[in-house]
């Protein structure tokens, strides 16, 4: 009977704790919204079933937990805590990605850009709400919805918040097509939404190749702390726009992004820990997300309505909803928006150029806080 109590003793009998209870919820909740509702199932899925692996109740000391060192999921875990992960998933993203649309329009990126103003709004909200400067520098990146990039800057800057704000990062990215339509629509008219804009410009393979280089040089000389983010975006395009690395390029956007995708979802889902994730701090880092996602769709559709007021090649305002970082679900919401009003207005490939524009310009936002943190340091 001593064997048997103590057996039961190692799991749930000795450990439960109702915080376990509600993550093992929610885990099951982001697993039934994944599969059922397909919201951005390729991150719910895995981040669901890691929040069941790293809530289940155990004794310390068995070296099997996430933050257990020298276990096996505290060694995959370390992807996410040192940035390998993220850059590896910028290389994929590089690989998959035509500039094409921001390079023959590059008046759209500005719209990237405006959308970045959610950055800013969650940093100032943060640093309103009693958070030190460098964890409300890492809590700010959520407004950009960029997970990769968000966890990348909270493993430099705030490792104890990481996992609230890898969940609360990519749950925002998920509900893009949830979050973004009905703002689109309160601030345009029917009018705008039906707005047809010219066909874009081919771009020279010559400019294509030499594009990743430059933007590279030009972006990283500004933010040098996003080299590692910034340099695998750049370096994946050019395996891409090379046309002699093809294999290389294939590798990146499928195999390679695909087996990153799995671990890192695991692992950030795993990382959420009940003790450490059910938190003051957590409720309002998810509060802050919510507002600076809104705040950026708005930014964006707004900054191009503006930007028609002094041109005559107007701009869609749709499109400007695409600046958020969310690649490529935005462009596909404005692509459903615009179809809706007017099922021949092709809208998708005009906003893809502020949705890569919009992924740089949230990197070079990330280098730009860790470069003043780290110096500050």
């Amino acid at each position: 009977m001593d064997v048997l109590w103590n057996f039961l003793q190692v799991g749930i009998l000795g450990n439960f704790a109702w915080g376990n209870i509600i993550m093992l919820l929610i885990g099951c909740v982001f697993i039934y919204l994944g599969i059922a509702r397909d919201y951005e199932p390729l991150l719910l899925v895995p981040i669901g079933f890691g929040m069941l692996v790293g809530n289940i109740p155990l004794s310390d000391g068995m070296n099997v937990g996430i933050y257990e060192s020298g276990s096996v999921l505290n060694v995959l875990y370390s992807g996410v805590t040192q940035g390998w992960y993220p850059s590896l998933i910028f290389l994929g993203i590089g690989a998959m990605t035509d500039f094409s649309a921001m390079l023959s329009n590059p008046r759209l990126i500005l719209l990237g850009a405006a959308a970045q103003a959610g950055i800013f709004l969650t940093f100032a909200g943060s640093l309103l709400l009693g958070f030190p400067a460098s964890d409300a520098a890492a809590i700010g990146i959520i407004g950009g919805a960029d997970g990769p990039t968000a966890i990348f800057l909270a493993g430099r800057l705030a490792p104890h918040l990481l996992g609230a704000i890898a969940v609360a990062a990519y749950s925002y990215m998920a509900l893009v097509p949830v979050i973004q339509p009905p703002i689109i629509k309160l601030l345009t008219t029917r009018k705008e939404r039906l707005i047809r804009m010219k066909p874009s410009r081919p771009v020279s393979k010559r400019i294509r190749i030499i594009f990743p280089i430059v933007a590279f040089i030009l972006c990283a000389g500004i933010a040098p702390g996003a080299i590692s983010l910034l340099g695998f975006l750049f370096f994946g395009n050019l395996l891409k726009e090379s046309g002699v690395t093809e294999r290389l390029a294939k590798t990146a956007r499928n195999a390679l992004i695909d087996t990153v995708t799995i671990l890192l979802g695991l692992c950030v889902g795993a990382s959420t820990d009940a003790s450490r994730f059910l938190t003051p701090a957590s409720i309002k880092i998810a509060a802050l997300g919510a507002i600076s996602f809104c705040v950026a769709t708005a930014a964006g559709v707004l900054f191009a309505k503006a930007m028609n007021l002094f041109t005559r090649d107007k701009i869609n305002p749709i499109i400007g909803a695409a600046g958020v970082s969310a690649v490529p679900d935005s462009a596909r919401v404005c692509q459903m928006v615009g179809a809706k009003e007017d099922p021949q207005n092709f809208l998708i490939m005009h906003a893809m150029a502020p949705n890569v524009a919009g992924v740089i310009g949230s990197a070079v936002a990330a280098g730009i806080f860790l470069s003043h943190f780290v110096m500050k340091s």
